[in-house]
C-alpha cells in the first residue's frame, strides 16, 4: 500500500522513534502512579499530549525531508493515536486479568457495580480515542504542513532553491 510516494512499512521506520517516545511516557506514568508521586506530576505525562507532540514533530519531519504530503500526515496521525490507544488498553486489560489497579484503570473511569465496565473502557478507546484522536491530529497536522508550506521555500544548505541561483 502506497501513501503518496513512500510504503505502509517506510511511513513506520520514520516513525519508529516516536513511537518509542509515546511507549516511553506510557511507562514513565504507569511507574510514577506505581510510586505515589504527587497527581500534578503524574498529569504532566500524558499519553494525549506525547502524542500530539510526536504528530507534531512528525509534520516536521515531512516537510524537511520533503517525504510527502497531506496523506502521509493523515496516516501518521492515525497510526501514532493507535499505537497509544493500543498501549493504553493493554494497560486497562493488564489491571483487569491481574486485579491490580493502574493509572489507566482508574475508578473514576469505571462505572460502579458495573460487571463490564473495563470492556466499556477499552471499547471507548478503540472507537473515540483512536477516531477523535486520528482526526484532531490530521487536522492540526494538515494546518502546521499548509502553514509550513505557506511560509516559503526551504532556504537551507543545499536545498532547491539555493540551486535555482536565487
Amino acid at each position: 500500500m502506497k501513501i503518496g510516494k513512500h510504503g505502509l512499512r517506510e511511513h513506520m521506520r520514520l516513525l519508529a522513534p516516536l513511537f518509542g517516545l509515546i511507549a516511553g511516557v506510557w511507562g514513565l506514568r504507569l511507574i510514577l502512579a506505581a510510586a505515589n508521586s504527587p497527581q500534578w506530576i503524574i498529569r504532566v505525562t500524558s499519553v494525549t499530549t506525547a502524542v500530539a507532540v510526536t504528530v507534531l514533530l512528525a509534520v516536521l519531519l515531512i516537510h524537511f525531508k520533503r517525504y510527502g504530503g497531506y496523506a502521509s500526515v493523515v496516516v501518521i496521525a492515525l497510526l501514532l493515536n493507535l499505537w497509544a490507544q493500543m498501549l493504553i488498553v493493554a494497560a486497562i486489560l493488564f489491571s483487569y486479568m491481574t486485579g491490580r489497579q493502574n493509572v489507566y484503570s482508574a475508578p473514576e473511569y469505571s462505572l460502579p457495580g458495573d460487571e463490564l465496565s473495563h470492556l466499556k473502557h477499552v471499547y471507548a478507546h478503540l472507537t473515540f480515542g483512536v477516531g477523535i484522536g486520528a482526526l484532531v491530529g490530521a487536522v492540526f497536522g494538515c494546518l502546521l504542513l499548509a502553514l509550513l508550506r505557506w511560509q516559503g521555500p526551504d532556504r537551507s544548505e543545499g536545498s532547491a532553491w539555493m540551486h535555482k541561483g536565487n
